[in-house]
């Protein structure tokens, strides 16, 4: 941990005086930033270092969103190696992040010399990193491209599409997302549909999720969201569309205060939707015994969780893949989303915050069992499989 501790403060120290291990040639860096990047991470890290032909990879934390509870469980449970150099960059704004992250990654990037850096998903180290690659002349490696919500008021949506823009590799989840790179200028021979990475590490992990009834133990009235006959739900929500605005909140949790009074509600809650909550008193509106608020869950007692759900309510994005493939129906409360897969074949229903709307889909998945879908092409658990092989015959050709 000293050698890590000190590769984190490249932008304060001369890295000519650190003790860092010589860089392996031909390596390949690859980018975590936040606790979503970890679980499309893993079946990457797992895959090229595996078989006949591994390829060199060194992993790198930004520190974008950092826990050291959370992150311990999340790199024990997905079996991901610890990090070979973290940068701790820490919460900020967006401008402000984004610009810690460059100036922390390129030094690294000289002491390294890689041969690509791989980038996943679309926070803001996603384009922070590729975005000093691409300054360098290094292949950028985008793995999830071409998704798009059409919404530029999502941070993460301007990050997918500059990303996009400066990258020479980009392997996709849907088909629907080679049609949005052709639109905006990316060549064909850069776009590879090789599936979801996300679902690799689902399919991988789901025989060793934590059940439901495990990760309520204890919890108050727990009885009524494991014994009941209408099951239970899980709510996760923390996007800003969803949480800054108060009376948006308000009107959010109202409704969630009426779902549960039909169905029991799990609401693991994340850190920043528990302090504007703490902050605009709106605790009081889901003190129920028909509402279980929980501390964040690692990743294995979350796929447990939704696994055995009746319904989940959501902002996010991974987890409308997830449901989509263990088959429970999903209520997205966004306008929009990325993952348009997951609405037309999958068990995804977008209804924005549309109290009326979310009700509806609530009584129907009560009454009817819900949206039935079915899981996407190529979302086999094998899409790191894919992205290797297609590595194996393009890394030759880097100089």
């Amino acid at each position: 941990m000293a050698i890590l501790r000190q590769r984190s403060f490249y932008t304060v120290m001369n890295t000519s005086t650190l003790d860092m291990p010589e860089p392996s040639p031909g390596t390949i860096l690859c980018v975590v930033g936040a606790r979503p990047n970890f679980m499309k991470i893993a079946p990457i890290i797992r895959a090229f270092r595996a078989g006949p032909e591994p390829i060199d990879v060194r992993l790198v934390h930004t520190g974008q969103h950092y826990d050291a509870e959370m992150n311990d469980a999340f790199f024990s449970q997905l079996q991901i190696p610890r990090p070979d150099i973290e940068l701790e960059v820490g919460s900020a704004s967006h401008a402000v992040q984004t610009a810690e992250v460059m100036k922390r990654f390129e030094p690294v990037v000289d002491a390294e010399s890689p041969r690509a850096v791989l980038v996943v998903g679309d926070v803001n180290s996603t384009i922070a990193c590729a975005l000093v690659a691409a300054k360098k002349n290094i292949p950028v490696i985008h793995v999830e491209a071409g998704l798009r919500s059409f919404d530029r008021a999502m941070p993460e949506e301007v990050n997918r599409v500059l990303t996009d823009q400066i990258s020479t590799l980009l392997f996709t989840t849907e088909p629907a997302a080679r049609q949005n790179l052709l639109r905006e200028g990316v060549d064909d021979g850069q776009i590879h549909f090789v599936g979801n990475v996300m679902i690799d590490t689902l399919q991988h992990c789901l025989e060793q999720s934590i059940p439901a009834a495990e990760t309520l133990a204890g919890q108050p009235g727990c009885e009524l969201f494991l014994g009941g006959e209408s099951g239970y739900c899980v709510l996760t929500l923390h996007r800003p569309s969803n949480v800054d605005e108060p009376e948006v909140f308000r009107s959010i949790l109202d409704t969630v205060r009426t779902v549960s009074e039909s169905i029991p509600v799990v609401f693991p809650v994340h850190p920043r939707t528990r302090n504007r909550m703490a902050e605009l008193g709106l605790q009081g509106i889901l003190e129920s015994d028909r509402i279980a608020c929980l501390q964040p869950l690692g990743y294995l007692e979350m796929l447990g969780l939704i696994s055995g759900a009746r319904l989940v309510m959501t902002d996010s994005g991974g987890l409308q893949e997830e449901t989509t493939v263990v088959g429970v129906p999903c209520i997205t409360l966004r306008e929009n989303t990325e993952r348009p897969v997951t609405v037309d074949q999958g068990t995804n229903t977008i209804v924005g915050q549309d109290r009326a709307q979310i009700i509806a889909v609530m009584h129907d998945v009560l009454q009817n069992g819900g949206k039935r879908g079915r899981v996407p092409e190529l979302w086999d658990g094998k899409a790191a499989e894919r992205i290797k092989q297609i590595l194996n015959d393009w890394l030759p050709q880097v100089n």
